[in-house]
């Protein structure tokens, strides 16, 4: 089977708490407008076709980094905060999870009533993209999300997600309407699952011989554009499942390069270094390269998720992060792009501090002291808020 690659996306519940879901919603906004601001609707979708780039998406806006759950978390925040501007932004978000996805079709004719495009032909695509991943990929996995995110031009990318409840797994299928011509041959910009063994596969090239006597969707052919991932199934973050070479830089960045005797972060004036380090991740996530993100579970370290893994989340930083980006987002339109730059140069600036930094063994100590820090900066799980170390109790009686 060709794939793009495969990963273990292990089936955590957990239902995510209003007050974090409404961070994630503005967040995400945030980021897409600045993602379309600087690089269209075609480089917002062809990221959210790379398996990769969509996990470090969900991680960086609060989920567990390697659950499956990112998937519902991800979609529902974009379908939700997109969607009422879905005019200004050239995007339109359709479908979901269960009974949400089989109103696909009908969402995607209504959105060629209102943008001219041909809905009958993206519904189409909808129901034969699900069709090949619930039928013709025959790996164990029955679908239960089915999103289909197009933009005004009628480029589109497809999430979808299939589950195996026997051994609580699920895996996740992308397609993108730039790499796919055809949907019986090599479709898939990506499959993420954990490696079940042989499966049947006939969208695989090889299984050409096998179409005679199936019913020809498509006759033409392209070459396999998958990318591998494999996720563990364990809860939280281990060193191994991070390059400590750019999250050092990235923290050695926060601490060490003051704001203010840096000319290209003058607009940035003000913020601490935990804001810091969790807008470097955003900007990451919104203008790094593909292959940047190999190692998902780094922007974890921006905003944490509702279980403390691998902290609290960070509501005080995450709530001042909202407003830094949807503040430069907002100039941008204008045309003044002062502080987007501003945002942006902390990707640049971030990998020259990883040129010259030597990682060590940092992880542990770093992540138990900021879990003794959280309540600092106004860190909440599931659980509640995060309250100061006993030897720092006696300050706040």
């Amino acid at each position: 089977m060709k794939q793009s690659g495969s990963a273990d996306l292990p089936l955590m519940g957990g239902h995510i708490p209003d007050w974090l879901f409404q961070r994630m919603r503005k967040l995400s906004l945030a980021m897409v407008e600045s993602i379309v601001v600087e690089y269209g609707q075609e480089g917002f979708l062809s990221r959210l076709s790379d398996p990769y780039w969509f996990q470090s998406f969900g991680a960086v806006i609060g989920m567990d980094w390697n659950s499956s759950g990112v998937t519902t978390a991800v979609m529902r925040a974009l379908k939700s905060s997109l969607n009422p501007h879905a005019k200004e932004l050239g995007l339109y978000v359709c479908g979901g999870k269960g009974k949400a996805s089989l109103k696909t079709p009908d969402e995607l004719v209504r959105v060629g009533d209102k943008t001219g495009l041909d809905g009958i032909l993206l519904a189409r695509s909808s129901k034969l993209s699900a069709k090949v991943d619930n039928t013709a990929v025959q790996d164990g996995y029955q679908l239960y999300i089915h999103s289909f995110i197009v933009s005004k031009d009628g480029d589109w990318t497809v999430i979808q997600q299939g589950m195996k409840p026997e051994d609580k797994s699920a895996r996740r299928y992308h397609w993108h309407s730039g790499s796919v011509s055809s949907f019986v041959q090599d479709p898939h910009a990506a499959i993420c699952g954990e490696h079940q063994g042989k499966i049947l596969n006939l969208t695989d090239s090889r299984a050409e011989p096998a179409h005679e006597g199936i019913v020809q969707l498509t006759q033409e052919k392209m070459p396999s554009l998958m990318r591998e991932m494999t996720l563990p199934r364990y809860k939280g973050v281990r060193a191994s499942d991070i390059d400590l070479k750019r999250l050092g830089a990235v923290l050695q960045l926060a601490q060490e390069a003051p704001v203010t005797n840096l000319e290209s972060l003058l607009l940035l004036k003000g913020v601490g270094p935990r804001t810091l380090r969790s807008l470097a991740l955003v900007s990451e996530v919104i203008h790094g390269t593909p292959v940047r993100f190999s190692d998902p579970a780094r922007f974890a370290f921006a905003h944490g998720s509702k279980g403390g893994n691998p902290t609290p989340v960070p509501t005080k930083v995450y709530d001042e992060v909202i407003v830094i980006l949807k503040d430069a987002v907002q100039r941008a339109k204008v045309d003044q792009y002062d502080k987007h730059r501003a945002i942006k140069s902390l990707d640049k600036l971030a990998r020259r501090f990883e040129q010259n930094y030597t990682p060590k063994p940092f992880l542990n100590d770093f992540m138990e002291q900021e879990q003794k820090e959280a309540w600092k900066y106004g860190g909440r799980t599931a659980q509640g808020f995060s309250k100061p170390p006993n030897d720092q109790l006696n300050l706040f009686e």
